[in-house]
């Protein structure tokens, strides 16, 4: 092989934030392949140190604007934690249930907006609007749904309002959730044809495998995404989250401005499809009949079925949602005024975003003031999966062209759904 091939994407489109694709080659050998992150870091570790303990999810909640819920409920649960404060059944219900809201917008913004005009060969959705325009307007409404939903729950579809250390400011009525109910049952049918879709254009998802750790939350018996300990598909223990630091191993490298991740391996990947690996045993039967149908089972290696997971768990926290509106709708909606007393401690909350798991651990003295604060951001847990990937891909698809070899490795960035800003979030600088 005598070609050279130069791939230089600065900056890739279609994702949150700014990442570089290099791909240098002559005469057949490989002389720099990264994966780059050339963001500028925020420092929302600082920010908080200082800060009472009712400050920190305001601020938090603003590492990410897509993923906003996910990093206000891992506030919450670790300020609880280190506070002492035990919360309702009501509120962690209600909790979950926000949450799927931002799953479901998350995953259908990311698989009808970035991934489908990759499947069906143009540049953005945009073109889709004439040349698909039911897919378009399916996918626009259950993106919706998600938005609304979000906005019942939270106060606001982004940097919610609504939650608080023990509890919720404001508390859906009975008649709210009865429309949520409807809203999400009408729902089901927009994502059967949003799978349809993707399962019709599966064989534009190029056949690429590497055997990979995945890591996700594990609890007993549920498909979870809030609750659990930390399960890899490399071992058969679990690490309380608590001990998240261990599993982590957070490093830098030249090449990223964000920190990258390892536990058994050199890499390691989290999101849907590490979720899908670790749990799909305990899907609920809709989302089960769903994965059935694209035929994608526990054990995938292949990043680019990311996507597919995704859609899958996008029925899948439908379904419970409707279960946990009936949990709660026969159960009443109770008043409740959260007690919080300041105090020393320090504490760990652990959630499944949309992206992967995140951990927040935050440390208070006596008077409820954050001391410290560590954030470990799903993105930049990928960060080092993603260039591991490239590194196993490129050399089976050198013989193609130029063109199609950027646009497989840009298929496989935006099929880890990265929030790469979110993953700059810190970085230890040395000046000189």
């Amino acid at each position: 092989m005598s070609k050279s091939i130069d791939v230089n994407v600065h900056h890739i489109t279609r994702v949150e934030g700014h990442g570089n694709i290099v791909l240098n080659t002559s005469n057949g050998k490989i002389e720099k392949l990264e994966w780059q992150v050339p963001e500028a870091p925020r420092f929302f570790e600082a920010m908080v140190r200082g800060r009472m303990w009712d400050e920190i999810q305001p601020i938090v909640c603003r590492i990410c604007g897509i993923c906003s819920f996910a990093h206000s409920l891992a506030a919450l649960k670790a300020v609880e934690g280190a506070l002492g404060v035990e919360i309702s059944e009501q509120t962690d219900k209600l909790r979950i249930l926000a949450y799927y809201g931002e799953q479901l917008e998350s995953h259908v913004l990311h698989v009808g907006y970035l991934i489908a005009p990759d499947l069906l060969g143009v540049k953005s959705v945009v073109p889709l609007a004439s040349s698909h325009p039911d897919a378009v307007k399916t996918i626009v409404a259950a993106h919706r749904v998600g938005n609304q939903w979000m906005e019942l729950l939270g106060g606001r579809m982004t940097h919610p309002v609504s939650f608080r250390v023990g509890g919720f400011g404001k508390l859906p009525t009975d008649e709210e959730l009865k429309e949520l109910r409807k809203s999400l049952v009408d729902t089901v049918p927009k994502l059967e044809i949003i799978a349809e879709l993707v399962m019709s254009l599966a064989d534009k998802l190029p056949a690429f495998e590497r055997d990979t750790e995945y890591i996700a939350l594990m609890e007993p018996g549920v498909y979870t995404f809030y609750h659990g300990d930390i399960g890899s598909t490399d071992t058969s223990d679990k690490v309380n989250i608590h001990e998240f630091e261990s599993v982590v191993n957070e490093y830098i490298t030249k090449q990223s401005t964000a920190k990258w991740a390892r536990w058994h391996r050199d890499s390691y990947a989290v999101g849907a499809l590490a979720r899908y690996n670790l749990n799909a045993d305990h899907l609920l039967p809709l989302a089960e009949k769903t994965a059935k149908a694209f035929g994608l089972e526990k054990g995938c290696c292949n990043p680019y079925m990311n996507s597919v997971a995704q859609v899958i768990e996008s029925v899948q926290v439908v379904e419970h949602a409707l279960q946990l509106i009936d949990e709660l709708l026969t159960a009443g909606i109770t008043y409740e005024v959260p007690h919080v007393e300041a105090k020393a401690g320090m504490g760990v909350g652990a959630i499944e975003a949309p992206r992967g798991i995140l951990f927040h651990r935050y440390a208070f003295d006596d008077d409820g003031r954050c001391v410290s604060a560590n954030c470990c951001i799903p993105t930049n847990q990928n960060h080092g999966n993603i260039q591991k990937d490239f590194e196993a891909l490129v050399p089976q698809i050198m013989d193609r062209g130029q063109d199609e070899i950027r646009q497989m490795l840009e298929m496989l960035v935006r099929a880890y759904d990265p929030c790469i800003s979110c993953s700059t979030h810190f970085l230890n600088i040395e000046f000189v």
